[in-house]
C-alpha cells in the first residue's frame, strides 16, 4: 500500500472500499481524466476507462457509448454544476462516488488561477444521498474518512477530527 500522508492516505481508504465492492473482471468508466487514482486502479488488476476532458455537465455522450459495468468519480461530483443528469445518464448498474465533505470551518475551495479547479458543490452527506436516490440508485455502502493536515492549530485539529471525505458505493434500482 501507500504511505498514510495526503493523498496516501485517501488512494488508501478509496482503493480499499473499490477492492470490497468491485470484483477486477468488471469495466470502469472513471469520470476525469487519466489521474494518479486511475492509474493506481490499473496497477491494482482494474480495466480503467477515463473521459477525455469533456465538459461533462454538457457532454455526458462518454456516459451513454462507452462500454463499462462500473461508473466511478472520485473527488469530481463537487466541481459539476449538474451532477443529476449525469447519474441519470450513467448506464451501468453500479457506481462508486468519493466526494470532499462541505466543513462548517472552512470554505469552498476556489483556485485563484484556474477557473476550472473549484468546488461549485461541497455536499453534506445527506445531500448526496438525497441525489442518488432522486436518480435511481439504492446506497448499500457508505464510509467517512478524515482529511488531518501536519499543522499545529485550531483548523488542523477539527481536520483531524471531523471527516473530510465521503465514499458510497450504490446500486441502479430496477
Amino acid at each position: 500500500m501507500y504511505e498514510k500522508t495526503f493523498p496516501n492516505k485517501r488512494f488508501n481508504r478509496t482503493l480499499e472500499f473499490l477492492k470490497k465492492h468491485i470484483s477486477t473482471t468488471e469495466i470502469i468508466l472513471d469520470l476525469g481524466v487519466e489521474n494518479p487514482f486511475s492509474k493506481i486502479m490499473v496497477g491494482n488488476g482494474y480495466t480503467v476507462k477515463n473521459t477525455t476532458g469533456e465538459d461533462i455537465d454538457n457532454n455526458q455522450t462518454a456516459l451513454q457509448n462507452e462500454n463499462y459495468t462500473v461508473f466511478t468519480a472520485f473527488e469530481i461530483f463537487e466541481h459539476l454544476l449538474n451532477p443529476y443528469t449525469i447519474l441519470e445518464n450513467v448506464k451501468s448498474d453500479k457506481l462508486l462516488i468519493s466526494i470532499p465533505l462541505r466543513l462548517w470551518f472552512s470554505p469552498a475551495y476556489r483556485s485563484k488561477i484556474d477557473m476550472w479547479d473549484r468546488h461549485y458543490h461541497e455536499f453534506e452527506d445527506w445531500q448526496l444521498d438525497w441525489l442518488l436516490e432522486k436518480t435511481g440508485w439504492k446506497i448499500i455502502d457508505r464510509s467517512q474518512f478524515t482529511h488531518p493536515v501536519k499543522k499545529i492549530g485550531f483548523r488542523p485539529f477539527l481536520r483531524l477530527i471531523t471527516p473530510r471525505y465521503y465514499i458510497v458505493y450504490a446500486e441502479k434500482i430496477k
